[in-house]
This record gives structure tokens, C-alpha cells and sequence, in this order.
């Protein structure tokens, strides 16, 4: 399986990276200020997290730790 975007919102990593390149945001909340993502299901939360530290914008295998290591529902 391929995990690369918000499904909720249609917005991919790749885009999502690019934005937060554009604005400067380095934290999820930061990007959120510029672009409308994460707000439904949050399933996306800790990929972006990731994607934010390593720029991964395509994940196999399911993260289920944000970044403080809170499992998530």
C-alpha cells in the first residue's frame, strides 16, 4: 500500500512539502495556517510530521505514533 496524501483534503506530501518550502513552515501547525489539510480523520498527522523532518513524501508502511509517540486512535 502507498500512502502519499490527506485523503480527506486531496492534498499529497509531495504538495504539502512544497508549500511548507514556500511559506517556510517547519510544523505541521505552521502549514496548517497556509493550506487546508489534517483537519477531518488526522490520519495524516504523523506522515506529515515525517515528511516535514526527512522529506518523505511516500510511506508502505503504517505510522501509528505521532511525534511525541502518542498513539493515535
Amino acid at each position: 500500500m502507498r500512502i502519499d496524501r490527506c485523503y480527506c483534503f486531496k492534498q499529497t506530501f509531495d504538495e504539502l512539502c512544497q508549500r511548507a518550502a514556500e511559506t517556510g513552515s517547519q510544523t505541521l501547525e505552521e502549514l496548517q495556517a497556509h493550506v487546508q489539510f489534517g483537519e477531518r480523520c488526522k490520519l495524516c498527522h504523523p506522515y506529515i510530521r515525517r515528511s516535514l523532518r526527512t522529506g518523505e513524501t511516500a510511506f508502505s508502511e503504517i505510522l501509528t505514533e505521532d511525534q511525541s509517540g502518542t498513539k493515535l486512535p
